[in-house]
């Protein structure tokens, strides 16, 4: 079965342990969608909305990030780039700071199966412990099982939203899979597989 803890986050959690500093755009456009302001507010309604925030203000974000103290000794980047203008601006960037990227790496998963994870996935705001409907459910519904904390659900995690993400990705972000490809840095492994097979696959490219 699929177990909700296994998603991209926890492989990040591994790489990091052994290597460098994780700089996920998602977390960070969260983050701002709280803020109580104008772009807060802006950010959130275009995430609930499913569609993409602008690139100026992602590639923005991430340059500053990129030069804080946590990426001095490398960097993996999470969500970004997302398309075709923005992996050329951070080359651009990258280039710049004489430090281009090394891996890009793609996880392959069926659409239908992406839907059915993140459709019923539930989070642990403050931990990030994650849990899903069908396949790991908490112990009490909608309740942590370490802390007895509610949990929440992402209000893009719906298959309608989600529906609208993949045509998005296929349009925008899939024609990077041949951009980075034709760079030599592309590896792809396959998601679908089981947790420990998939984080051994990312392994050997990352010579862990």
């Amino acid at each position: 079965g699929i177990n909700a803890e296994y998603g991209k986050q926890w492989y990040q959690r591994r790489v990091r342990e052994a290597v460098v500093s994780t700089q996920s755009t998602g977390d960070m456009l969260r983050a701002i969608a709280k803020e109580d302001s104008p772009l807060g507010k802006k950010v959130s309604n275009t995430l609930a909305s499913g569609e993409l925030v602008t690139d100026g203000l992602v590639i923005e974000i991430i340059e500053a990030n990129l030069q804080s103290d946590a990426c001095a000794l490398g960097f993996m980047l999470d969500g970004f780039p997302r398309n075709i203008v923005q992996a050329q601006k951070l080359d651009d960037y990258l280039d710049g700071q004489n430090e281009p990227l090394n891996n890009v790496v793609e996880f392959k998963v069926k659409d239908s199966i992406l839907v059915e994870r993140i459709s019923g996935r539930m989070i642990h705001a403050s931990s990030g412990r994650t849990y899903h409907e069908s396949f790991a459910p908490p112990k009490v519904p909608m309740t942590d099982d370490v802390t007895g904390e509610p949990l929440m659900k992402r209000p893009d995690d719906n298959p309608t939203v989600l529906t609208r993400r993949l045509d998005i990705y296929h349009e925008q972000t899939a024609p990077l899979i041949s951009f980075y490809e034709k760079k030599g840095i592309l590896r792809s492994v396959d998601a679908m597989q089981s947790p420990e097979k998939v984080f051994e696959d990312i392994s050997s490219h990352f010579k862990l």
